[in-house]
C-alpha cells in the first residue's frame, strides 16, 4: 500500500509541474482548479488496478470516483476555455500577492498532496478484501451517487440560467437554486461523505474523515461560498443581497418571507 501511495504522490507531483508550466505560458492559473478535479481520475484506477483487494469493491468506488472526477474536471476546463484570457477572480487576486511563478509552483504542489489525500479512500477500499459489500458501504455509494446527480443538475440548472440573455445581471432563484445559494457545493460535500462511508468498511478507513471535513473546511471557510459570495454581491448589488436573506447558503431549505 506505502508503495502505490508514494507512486501516486510522485504521479501527482509531475502532473501539477506539467499543469503549471502550461498555466504559466498560457497565462492562466485557473487550469489548476481542472487539474485537480482530474487528479481522483488519475489515482483511482492505478490504485485499483495494482491492489489486491475485492474487485467489485474497489472498481464500484472507482467508477463513481472517476464520473465525480471527470464531470467536474471537463465543467471547470469548459468554463476556463470559455473565459480566457481572462482568469479566475481568485487567481488575479493570488497575483496580486505572489509576483512571479515561483510562489504558484509551491501552491501548485500543494494541491498535488491534496489530491493524495483526497484519494486515500479509493487506496484504502482498494486493498480489502472482504469478498461482500457491508451496509453501510452500500450506504456510502449510494448517498455518493445521488449527490454526483444532484451537482450535476445544479450546475446544469446555473449554466442554463447564464446562457439566457434575459438574465443578465439577475440572480439564479430557479430549481435548486431557490433553496440554496449553493447546491452545487452542498452536493459536493455529500459526495465527499458517501466516498467516506464506503472507505469506513476498509481497515484504517476512519483516516478518511478527512476528506470531507477538509472539502467542508474548503467550501464553506476558503475558497468557495466565501470568495462566490464576495464577487456576486460586487457584481449583482443589492440583488445578491436580498438573496443572501431570503435563501440558505448551504443546505437547501424553505425561503425566508
Amino acid at each position: 500500500m506505502l508503495t502505490l501511495l508514494l507512486l501516486g504522490l510522485a504521479i501527482a507531483v509531475a502532473y501539477f509541474a506539467g499543469t503549471w508550466a502550461i498555466s504559466v505560458r498560457i497565462k492562466n492559473y485557473g487550469l489548476l482548479d481542472v487539474a485537480w478535479s482530474y487528479g481522483v481520475a488519475i489515482l483511482a484506477p492505478i490504485y485499483a488496478l495494482f491492489s489486491p483487494g475485492d474487485p467489485l469493491r474497489k472498481w464500484l468506488l472507482t467508477g463513481l470516483g472517476v464520473a465525480w472526477s471527470l464531470r467536474l474536471g471537463s465543467y471547470i476546463l469548459l468554463r476556463v476555455l470559455r473565459h480566457h484570457p481572462q482568469e479566475d477572480v481568485r487567481y488575479e487576486t493570488l497575483r496580486a500577492r505572489w509576483p512571479g511563478a515561483g510562489m504558484f509552483l509551491v501552491f501548485f504542489e500543494l494541491q498535488a498532496v491534496l489530491v493524495v489525500i483526497f484519494s486515500l479512500p479509493f487506496l484504502l477500499v482498494a486493498f480489502n478484501p472482504a469478498p461482500t459489500l457491508s451496509a453501510l458501504e452500500i450506504a456510502g455509494l449510494i448517498l455518493a451517487a445521488i449527490a454526483l446527480l444532484g451537482e450535476t443538475l445544479a450546475d446544469l440548472q446555473i449554466q442554463a440560467f447564464k446562457r439566457d440573455p434575459a438574465s443578465r445581471g439577475q440572480v439564479c432563484q430557479h430549481g435548486l437554486w431557490r433553496y440554496s445559494r449553493h447546491p452545487n457545493y452542498f452536493f459536493e460535500a455529500l459526495i465527499w461523505w458517501g466516498f467516506f462511508l464506503v472507505a469506513l468498511g476498509s481497515p484504517h478507513g476512519w483516516i478518511t474523515v478527512a476528506c470531507p471535513l477538509l472539502m467542508l473546511q474548503f467550501l464553506l471557510k476558503v475558497t468557495g461560498i466565501p470568495l462566490t459570495e464576495e464577487h456576486a454581491v460586487r457584481s449583482k448589488g443589492d440583488a445578491y443581497r436580498e438573496y443572501q436573506r431570503t435563501t440558505s447558503a448551504f443546505i437547501p431549505w424553505f425561503r425566508k418571507s
